[in-house]
């Protein structure tokens, strides 16, 4: 008998349609919205979505159990307990959660289970090792006066997740919030709606109490506008576009002044010089960093900074490399690209596409539906060659698989094309000089830099942007601390 197949499993899915508050599941009130798969546009299912009163409910269920302590008071080492249970229980359940990501917005399965699921757990325990971390201060005073500070949970605390990283980007969210003591109303987006609720369900089965991480499906313009304008939601932890972001802290001051973290678009550079050392090993990791997850990725290498000294080597090469990346089924593992997330999504990009041959850049390869898959949410990897700086194709976030080849001569002009964007959240940096590659890393404007190499780092490693890419670190014990507020309590001793 041979084994199941990544079909045969995902033909045996029955998918959870309700939401998760207080510690049990919940059909909502607000009606219901379908989720289509976008590598065939079949209807997965009908979710039901929140209504103004279940985000009432699930906010009111996570300050219930906030303010009764189960959790926000439960002892360092036991908290870090549920937790390492919770990550355990992801992995056990790495094939359930990697179909239904696969299912719901096209990622690659082998992804899914390699990278996504392997990665969320270790979030987990991460967050869960800085617990016992958080320490206070005593400062020196006079010896009539002990001066101390503490570190407190902030509340309930809302998470409002992106598409693109159903299941880690909303461990990026909520286990920095649930280390820090606090309950967590979590919103998914409504395009990957499926994965989140059976989080929620592990960290109960885990031990977790009721209330502390309650989930809620709908619209992001009545659940995510609904828990940034609530009173009793201490903070808002957003990843997803500029132009939503900007909303939430307009509803942050609209309501009680709750505390916002954004981590919004990108326009990533990689600036590769005239010296870089392995042109070969470049071209590989550029084409990985704005292919990858099709291109649908906030800090994805999208705006390729070539040296005119190695325009044309590198060009040859990226294109070389470029020919391993193909669209095809994501229950394959042997696929590298899936569909875009949703159709809309793909005509936007392939508008992109349209935008940056009507401003005078030529279309080098691809950007068109793939041939036979046009069933599908596809669209072809594509590369623009002789682009300029303010093209729309260069300043504008296309958040496909489009990458734009900008010639820039020298490291003035390199620098001056880098920072030219309103975005700041990540840069790549390729060359064999250590004075250039340092000089660099300081003048570019983004919140983490790599040099002679890619998106790599580990949990010790903020990740955040400058400028309109946001305000917030994820990863790393800092994440962990924005969750929590310090107190100071000075004692006069009689």
């Amino acid at each position: 008998m041979t084994s199941p197949t990544w079909h045969d499993k995902a033909a045996d899915l029955k998918f959870e349609t309700r939401s998760f508050i207080g510690g049990e599941m919940v059909e909502l009130t607000g009606g219901h919205f379908e989720t289509v798969n976008p590598a065939d546009g079949a209807v997965l299912a009908a979710i039901s979505q929140a209504s103004q009163a279940d985000v009432d409910r699930a906010v009111a269920d996570g300050l219930k159990a906030f303010k009764g302590g189960a959790w926000s008071r439960m002892a360092p080492r036991d908290r870090m307990t549920v937790l390492y249970r919770f990550a355990d229980l992801i992995e056990d359940s790495a094939e359930l959660l990697s179909l239904l990501d696969t299912l719901d917005m096209g990622k690659p399965i082998n992804d899914m289970m390699t990278i996504d699921v392997p990665s969320a757990a270790h979030t987990i325990r991460f967050s869960a090792e800085c617990i016992d971390k958080m320490t206070g201060t005593t400062t020196a005073t006079p010896d009539n006066v002990l001066h101390y500070t503490t570190r407190e949970p902030l509340g309930v605390v809302a998470c409002i997740v992106p598409w693109n990283y159903p299941l880690l980007m909303a461990v990026w969210k909520i286990a920095p919030a649930l280390a820090g003591g606090n309950s967590v109303v979590l919103k998914p987006a409504e395009q990957s709606p499926l994965s989140a609720v059976h989080l929620a369900r592990l960290f109960a089965e885990a031990g977790g109490p009721p209330g502390v991480f309650n989930v809620i499906n709908g619209m992001g313009e009545v659940a995510g506008k609904g828990l940034a304008l609530h009173m009793d939601v201490a903070k808002v932890s957003f990843t997803g576009s500029t132009e939503v972001g900007k909303l939430m802290m307009i509803y942050s001051g609209q309501s009680n002044m709750k505390k916002v973290a954004l981590e919004c678009g990108g326009k990533t550079p990689q600036l590769l010089m005239g010296d870089l050392p392995d042109i070969a090993t470049a071209a590989k990791t550029a084409a990985w960093g704005i292919y990858n997850n099709m291109g649908e990725v906030c800090n994805a290498g999208s705006r390729l900074l070539v040296d005119k000294k190695i325009h044309d080597e590198f060009l040859y090469s990226f294109m070389r490399e470029a020919e391993a990346w193909v669209p095809a089924d994501p229950l394959l593992e042997s696929t590298n690209m899936g569909p875009l997330v949703t159709f809309e999504h793909q005509k936007r990009v392939l508008n992109y596409i349209d935008i940056g041959k009507q401003d005078g850049a030529s279309l080098a390869f691809g950007g068109n539906v793939p041939q036979g898959l046009e069933k599908g949410a596809y669209v072809a990897p594509a590369l623009f060659t002789g682009v300029g700086p303010k093209m729309r194709i260069a300043q504008e976030e296309i958040f496909g698989p489009v990458a734009a080849v900008i010639p820039v001569d020298g490291i003035e002009n390199a620098i001056e094309v880098a920072n030219d964007t309103i975005y700041g959240l990540a840069a790549g940096i390729w060359t064999s000089d250590l004075s250039t590659a340092h000089r660099l890393a300081r003048e570019v404007e983004a919140g983490t830099i790599w040099v002679n190499c890619f998106d790599e780092g580990d949990m010790t490693q903020p990740f955040g942007g400058y400028k309109q890419s946001g305000s917030a670190r994820d990863k790393c014990m800092d994440a962990v601390l924005a969750y929590t507020q310090s107190k100071s309590t000075w004692v006069k001793l009689v």
